[in-house]
Parts: C-alpha cells; structure tokens; sequence
C-alpha cells in the first residue's frame, strides 16, 4: 500500500506542507481554556486542531479574588488532555497564554504552575494592555486595512486598542467581561448594561475615538453576529468580515437586554453562549452609546492570531495574507502551480487588450481566483462548481470581506459551470455590487477559456493574445500550437465575445 511504509506507519498526507512543523497557543480565558494547533508559523495560520472546554475560571474571581477549586479541576483536566495532544501531534513550540482570571486571581501563580508542569512550556500571563494590543494585531493580520477601534470581551474583561494605518495602540482594559457582568448584575441584563455605560465613561481610547468602526472580538459577540445573520437570513454563514450598521447592532443589543429569549431567531445561538448572551449585549451597549460608530464589524482572530502575528518576521508579516493563503491552496490542490501564476498574466493581458483597469482590490480577487481556479479538478465534472464554490465563500481565508468572497465563488462557478449556471453562488451575489458582479463573471468565462487552451498544463497560455475592437474579440494562436483550435475553444470564445457585447469572433493562426 502506497500509505505504509517499511515498518508499517503511515506516511504523513500531502494534503499538508511538507517541510514545516506545527505551532500551538494554549489560550486560558476567563470563560473557557482551548488549545489551537496551527500547521505552521506563517503569515496565514491553518488550524490543525481547534478545541476548548468551558471551564469559567473568571466565576468570582471579581468578588472572592480567587479561581474557584472547581473550575480550576475542570480546566486542568482539559489542559492535561491538552498535553498529551501536543505530544501526540508532536507539536515542538507551544505558547501558554493566559487573561484576566490567571493575573487577578490571589491563587492564578500556583494555578499556573500546574499548567506549565502539564504542558511542559512556560506560561505567559498577559497585562490587560497586552491583550488589547494583541487582539488588534490579530485584527491587522486578518484585515490588514482595518482602521478603528477594536475591543475584545472575554469572560472576565473587556480590552480596547485602536489600529490606524497597520499600527495597533497601547491597550486598555476594564472589568467588563460577560461572567463578570453576571456576578456583579446579579444576573440581571439591564443592570449589567448599566454598569458597562458607566464604566466605559473612563475610557479614554472610546472617549477620543474619532473613528466609524468597532470590530467585535470574543466568542460572545460572535453569537451576537451569528443571531444578527440568523435574524436577515444572511447568506453566508461566517463571522470573519461580517458588518452591519452601528444603529441595527444597538438596537438588538437593546432587545436582548430586556428580553432575550424572545428575540427572534435565539434558538439558533447555542445554549451555552445563549445565557451569555444578553451580558456581551451589555457590553456592547456600553461601547456603542461611548462613541458615534457607523459600522460594526465582527473578528474570529484576536489574541491568539495576533500574539503568533507579532512573532513574524518582518518581511513575512508584510504578505498579503489572501494571496499567501490562496498560493498555499494552490500548491496543494491545483494539477500545476506554474499554470496558475500563467494565468494571472493571461487573465491581465486580456484586460489589457480589452482596455479595463482595475484597482488594488480587483487585481487581489483576480489573482486570488486564478490561484484557486483549478481546486476542483478532482471532483466529479457534475459536481465540480459546487464543490468549488463551497470551497471559496466558506473557507477559512483571510484579508477577504465577504463582497470578495462572493466575487471569487461567481468567478469559480461561471469557470466550471458557464454563464447560465444556477449555483449556490447565486445567493451570494446581494454581497457585492453589480459591477463587481459583471467582472466576476467576466473573469470566470476567461478562465473557462483558458482551461480549454491549456488543459491546466504551463507553457501555453504565455504563447496567446487576444485582438479586441467594438464589433469583435479575436484569440491569436501561433503556428505551431494551431492544433488547440477546436470547435470547443471556439464555442468557449464565442460565449465570451457575446458576454462582452461583441457579436463576432474568432481563432487565428499566425
């Protein structure tokens, strides 16, 4: 069997890089302890092992300054799990962090010790402005032209930081986060929003906030994001990138407040976020009657993200993290690599021909397409479009908002599917405008042209040019590759000619 070797273990799949070695972060919050386990130490980080368990270390710790012997069992337990993952998954460096339960509490040294002891790595117990200003660096490497105030709720604190032009500021912390405000409501909402107004009036990042956006970080404000989509049938369900009006976020938030369980679409959120919820929505009151914010945009990346961020070289910390996503993808699924950067000039010099520009962010999604253009190819040919649509608006890309997810899903449908297609995609297309729109399915019937010419084979699309004029789009074939003209490519040239407005249109031998 080519899955054993000699000895009779299995070989590691190529399905991961070859050559690198897994990084993990061990994140003990106030809510909850999880271990992330990321393939490599990169500027984009994909999970190999993701898990938490709700252990509610912060519960008291605001009034009895101690990490309750309970909790404390409960969240061992899982990190001595934890460790043997490690070991097993033979995970050379891991980072131990820990938040506002492990540094307030009189008992969070000791507790810590017996961390280390389980994970074998030394533990890092973060300042509340170290917090704030990891999670806005985890901000900038997953939106890297993000510009705002970013805050951050836990279980025991609420950490703000502002990001102006790719630079994150001091953080600042406050005694805000959701079990927190539970203990010190009484489990009362209205009164937990009370107490967050207040307290955030000695703010001074929200107090000379200047900016329109808050993004939302925290595994409750997520919810809170995940009950907002439920409640306009959002059609993409992914929180990364995910924005609404200021005012809509506020008034839902006011809602929840006063009676949760009878806000529409609840039972979507799970049972245990739920009870926290209304206290994120206390928070998030706090915040947004703190400042005069437009927008509201919502972040799976944060502290973990950014404290790995921060370890970068600078010259790594630099990539686009899209495209280094995207030609990671490509490496790994594509039948040839040299053929997707061939089709980054092809796809550009048909633009040329055509005289279309395109700004920064178009010519990011086109690249990003032509990169993830052949994903598909070893799907069933019924069932390949789907499958790549599937694969684009619901991976886990970052540097991408959800307009551009949209835009590279129509790009992949109309590659595999054509112009008349009637993919999922179709649900995704309200994300983006209409001229968005119209090049996407531009750029698809382009490449579905190309895999025609070249069948995803390198070496041969350098070889074609186009001629455009008003009334026809003629494809130029050299000589020696005359024998690519069939009445496929044909059909494929003429279904774009028509796509473009042009009523002619023809194969050329040169």
């Amino acid at each position: 069997m080519i899955l054993r070797r000699e000895s009779g273990t299995a070989e590691q799949a190529m399905g991961r890089l070859a050559g690198v070695g897994p990084i993990g972060v061990l994140d003990i919050g106030s809510n909850s302890v999880r271990l992330v386990i990321y393939e490599h130490h990169a500027r984009t980080l994909t999970p190999l092992f993701n898990e938490k368990a709700a252990c509610a270390l912060g519960r008291g710790v605001a009034s009895t300054g101690l990490i309750a012997d309970k909790n404390a069992e409960l969240a061992l337990k899982a990190i001595a799990r934890f460790g043997l993952v490690t070991k097993l998954m033979e995970v050379p460096v891991v980072h131990v962090l820990a938040t506002s339960a492990v540094r307030e509490a009189a008992n969070g040294a000791a507790f810590l010790a017996q961390v280390e002891l389980l994970m074998e790595a030394k533990g890092h117990v973060l300042s509340g402005e170290e917090e704030g200003y990891f999670a806005a660096r985890g901000i900038i490497s997953g939106m890297p032209d993000f510009s705002g105030l970013v805050g951050d709720l836990g279980g025991g604190s609420l950490e703000f930081a502002s990001v102006e032009k790719g630079k994150a500021s001091r953080g600042e912390t406050f005694g805000l986060g959701v079990i927190r405000l539970q203990d010190e409501s009484e489990m009362q909402p209205e009164g937990a929003a009370k107490i967050a107004v207040k307290r955030l009036k000695k703010s001074k990042l929200l107090a000379r906030c200047k900016c329109e956006v808050f993004c939302a970080i925290g595994g409750t404000w997520r919810a809170f994001a995940e009950l907002m989509q439920a409640q306009e049938n959002y059609p993409l369900h992914m929180v990364q990138g995910y924005e609404v009006k200021a005012k809509d976020a506020l008034n839902l938030a006011k809602k929840l407040v006063k009676v949760a369980e009878d806000v529409d679409g609840i039972e979507t959120v799970s049972r245990a976020r739920r009870e926290l919820l209304a206290y994120g929505a206390a928070a998030l009151i706090g915040v947004l009657e703190g400042a005069k914010f437009k927008r509201v945009v919502f972040s799976s990346q944060g502290v973990r993200e950014g404290y790995l961020f921060e370890l970068l070289k600078p010259e790594e910390a630099a990539l686009d993290p899209l495209i280094d996503a995207c030609e990671e993808i490509c490496f790994l699924r594509s039948r040839s690599a040299t053929h997707a950067l061939e089709l980054e000039a092809f796809t550009q010099g048909f633009l040329l021909a055509l005289g279309q520009s395109e700004n920064k962010s178009q010519r990011r999604l086109r690249i990003a397409s032509c990169l993830l253009s052949d994903i598909g190819w070893r799907g069933h040919r019924d069932y390949r479009g789907e499958q790549s649509v599937d694969l684009i608006a619901y991976n886990s890309l970052l540097g991408i908002d959800h307009a551009g997810r949209a835009f590279m899903a129509e790009v992949l449908a109309v590659r595999y599917m054509g112009l008349k297609h009637e993919s999922s995609s179709i649900a995704l297309n309200t994300l983006m405008g209409e001229k968005a729109h119209e090049y996407a399915r531009t750029l698809g019937a382009l490449l579905r042209l190309a895999y025609v010419l070249s069948g995803a084979m390198p070496q041969i699309l350098p070889e074609i040019e186009f001629e455009v004029n008003e009334r026809a789009l003629n494809l130029i074939l050299p000589g020696e590759l005359s024998f690519l003209a069939s009445l496929r490519l044909q059909s494929r040239l003429s279904q774009l000619a028509k796509h473009l407005g042009r009523n002619d249109s023809a194969i050329v031998v040169r």
